[in-house]
């Protein structure tokens, strides 16, 4: 029977303020993917975060993301390897430490927005997050675009990876996401987004935009929690995805 992980980022806040969809999300998903500071959160929302996850039985995640509060991690900076490396590294170990505090296991790590999209191309800064990974715990999961440099760098090392694909993002020709820049980068009809969710799970294929059909393997399915029918939308892909036989459970080693 097949079976797909429902990955969700979380912990995008601060201070008091907690992210509404959470705690709700929560009760849909497989495994949480938990900021770590640098592009959103901070030690009180990880905390309630991890404490949450928990709580719940999802699996957690560290999500570590560039140091840009203002822009949320979603503005390209240039980096080095060295410097990708220690700050993927320097938050994994911060939000570790919440994690052995409340009893609970880090299971992954999945970088965040344009750290995320620059290693997906990007061959050095692959090689040097999954290093990180790799010298904090070589038993955590690199979550990766799938068909990426990030999935190619977890390889190599012997790191295991997990080939992540998106609800709600149209594909170019090569794999890649459609940057966000451009009109066709979010799939916003819930109907198309679950025919493309369920095409790439059962199928482990996708339609790009340029209509041609590509391979890709699915093994863990990120959902948007911030979307404004994000709880509605997570709602409806259980439903389908269970309507159709298909498993919902972490990918674990």
């Amino acid at each position: 029977m097949q079976s797909i992980d429902l990955n969700c980022d979380m912990g995008e806040a601060f201070g008091n303020y907690f992210m509404p969809n959470d705690e709700i999300l929560m009760d849909y998903i497989s495994s949480a993917n938990i900021a770590c500071g640098f592009h959103a959160g901070d030690p009180e929302v990880m905390q309630r975060t991890v404490n949450l996850a928990i709580k719940k039985g999802v699996a957690i995640g560290a999500h570590p993301g560039l140091p840009d509060l203002q822009g949320f991690g979603r503005r390209a900076m240039k980096i080095s390897a060295t410097e990708a490396y220690q700050i993927t590294l320097y938050q994994i170990g911060a939000l570790h430490g919440f994690v052995k505090a409340a009893g609970g296991r880090l299971n992954h790590v999945k970088p965040h927005g344009a750290l995320y999209n620059m290693a997906a191309t990007d061959t050095g800064l692959a090689k040097a997050i999954a290093q990180a990974i790799f010298d904090f715990d070589a038993g955590l999961i690199f979550y990766g675009l799938a068909g990426s440099e990030m999935i190619k760098a977890a390889e190599a090392i012997g790191l295991p990876s997990g080939s992540e694909v998106f609800a709600d993002r149209t594909y170019q020709p090569n794999g890649q996401l459609t940057p966000r820049s451009e009109e066709n980068a979010i799939i916003a009809d819930k109907q198309v987004a679950l025919s493309q969710v369920l095409m790439m799970v059962k199928d482990q294929c996708v339609i790009a935009t340029d209509k041609q059909k590509i391979a890709l393997k699915a093994e863990t399915l990120c959902l948007h929690g911030d979307g404004q029918h994000a709880v509605e939308f997570a709602k409806l892909i259980s439903k389908q995805l269970k309507a159709a036989g298909i498993i919902i459970q972490s990918h674990k080693k």
